[in-house]
């Protein structure tokens, strides 16, 4: 069996290769579900490592629908990887009813080819997953990431069994989500051929500093944050003298 690991640094990344690990998606930000990750830590991990490595292209947190600003710069990131050398993309696009942007995702699709692409956890949102598999089959899209819309992927078993059924030969499944040591051997038993997993741990490497820079309002995913142009307006007009 194929174990993918997500991995979220370049520490992160070397410890999947040297604990045996089939492949790595490489993503930054892990508490948010994961955004593109730097040019510099691409081109490290891609250098570095010999095993395959796949590359989130997700400009921001939040929703998966993206703006077409945001689609140009999710292309360009997809361009960059493919000249950087890495093996796979792993990305995709909802509309605001969370049903697959079937135009949105064919371009991404279509730019990452001939690398293959893995259709994120964006699916576990999708109202009809048994739809969505099909337009995904249709799209080219190579493999579905998904807990099968569960917390845990263990929790969908037979789910996930049944997506497996539905993607025949076009499209495989990829259970992801909550998979750990005391559960990982339920999905070779049940015949999947793969398995992504973040296996991480916490370490605490510093004290806690008098002024926490992490923001909770942020971790919302029913939110989009941005630069308000009244705001910076009205700021800029306090400081007119």
């Amino acid at each position: 069996m194929i174990v993918e690991v997500c991995a979220n640094s370049f520490e992160s990344a070397l410890n999947a290769e040297k604990a045996g690990a089939h492949r790595i998606e490489l993503c930054s930000e892990l508490a948010v579900g994961g955004i593109t990750p730097s040019f510099g830590l691409i081109k490290k991990v891609i250098e570095t490592l010999s095993i395959p490595v796949f590359v989130l292209i997700r400009s921001r947190s939040g929703s998966f629908t993206f703006s077409d600003d945001e689609m140009d710069i999710m292309k360009h990131d997809i361009k960059l990887c493919k000249e950087l050398g890495c093996a796979g993309i792993v990305s995709g696009v909802l509309n605001d009813d969370n049903t697959v942007d079937i135009e949105k995702t064919k371009q991404l699709v279509d730019l990452a080819k001939p690398l293959p692409f893995t259709f994120h956890r964006a699916f576990d949102w999708v109202p009809n997953p048994i739809d969505a598999i099909e337009e995904l089959k249709r799209l080219g899209v190579d493999r579905v990431l998904t807990s099968g819309q569960q917390t845990s992927a263990a929790l969908a078993l037979h789910f996930l069994k049944e997506l497996k059924e539905l993607g025949q030969q076009k499209l495989s499944v990829l259970p992801g989500g909550g998979i750990k040591p005391e559960n990982a051997a339920l999905f070779a038993k049940a015949g999947f051929d793969e398995i992504h997993v973040s296996a991480s741990t916490i370490e605490t490497v510093i004290e806690q500093p008098k002024i926490t820079m992490n923001s909770s309002k942020f971790f919302d995913e029913t939110i989009k944050s941005y630069s308000d142009i009244r705001t910076i307006q009205s700021i800029l007009k306090a400081t007119t003298l």
